[in-house]
């Protein structure tokens, strides 16, 4: 049986509604439901289902774009058995994102390839895709980011949205001793979102440690002390996980065509005539 065509009316309408997305697939919806006898109430329910579930998929990839989040770095694409030992537990309870809920925070602790990075930018995916907001810096970057928002007076709005935002994933913490201005800025974070909203940090150093890094004993005592007494701990160790991320090449892939260059649009200068 063929699928029944859509009028260009109904398509019309659809498009008005901001339905258009169903085009692609109404049609198949129509032949099921004459195929199968489907009630129309079912048939409805079952094709607005689709468009919540597509707008919901949407919604969450932008968040998760918008997070700069690595969309390669989600549980699915996990190696289960990558020689990396964590407490199995502690992992099961933070994908069940109850510590967004209790407004917790997480410690990723390990050496260096061990996989932190991945399982924080997986639980910012699962985050996303339950409706939270989540913003993804690594340490340095995110340093270097408020550094240059005082020299544009954007300082205040800036804090302001790292303080607020549903979840904040601060990768690489610790690795070098940071200014007077860093360490205050990362004591404003950590005790503003303390109990207000939650934080992942990755670190290859324990949290007694990072103590040595701020340029204020009082400053640090106070921010690691409320942040790590918030905190579940996920410690991961075993062999680096990052080979396991090396592109390899497909050994039946066809061999890809040399890359054409494009002539260049530019028009040549025209030479002055010599005087």
């Amino acid at each position: 049986m063929n699928e029944p065509t859509l009028s260009p009316e109904l398509k019309s309408v659809l498009k008005r509604l901001r339905l258009g997305r169903l085009i692609d697939t109404l049609p198949e919806r129509l032949a099921l439901a004459d195929r199968e006898q489907i009630p129309a109430q079912d048939l409805l329910l079952t094709i607005l289902t689709d468009e919540v579930e597509r707008r919901a998929s949407s919604a969450s990839s932008r968040r998760a774009d918008e997070a700069n989040l690595d969309p390669a770095m989600v549980f699915e694409r996990w190696d289960g058995t990558a020689k990396v030992h964590y407490d199995r537990r502690v992992l099961a309870e933070l994908r069940s994102l109850r510590f967004l809920e209790s407004r917790r925070n997480i410690v990723v602790l390990g050496p260096v390839g061990v996989g932190k990075t991945f399982l924080a930018h997986a639980l910012g995916h699962l985050a996303c895709r339950a409706g939270f907001n989540v913003r993804m810096h690594r340490a340095d970057a995110l340093l270097r980011l408020l550094r240059q928002s005082r020299m544009d007076n954007s300082r205040d709005a800036l804090m302001t949205a790292l303080c607020t935002v549903d979840l904040l994933i601060v990768d690489d913490f610790a690795l070098e001793p940071m200014t007077r201005d860093e360490s205050r800025d990362v004591y404003q974070l950590f005790v503003e979102r303390t109990a207000r909203a939650s934080t992942i940090v990755t670190s290859n150093r324990d949290t007694a440690e990072w103590l040595a890094v701020f340029d204020d004993t009082l400053l640090a005592q106070s921010a690691v002390d409320r942040f790590r007494n918030n905190a579940y701990d996920l410690v991961v160790e075993g062999e680096s996980y990052r080979p396991r991320l090396k592109p390899v090449l497909d050994p039946e892939a066809p061999a890809p065509a040399a890359p054409v260059r494009k002539p260049s649009t530019i028009a040549p200068r025209k030479r002055r005539p010599a005087p």
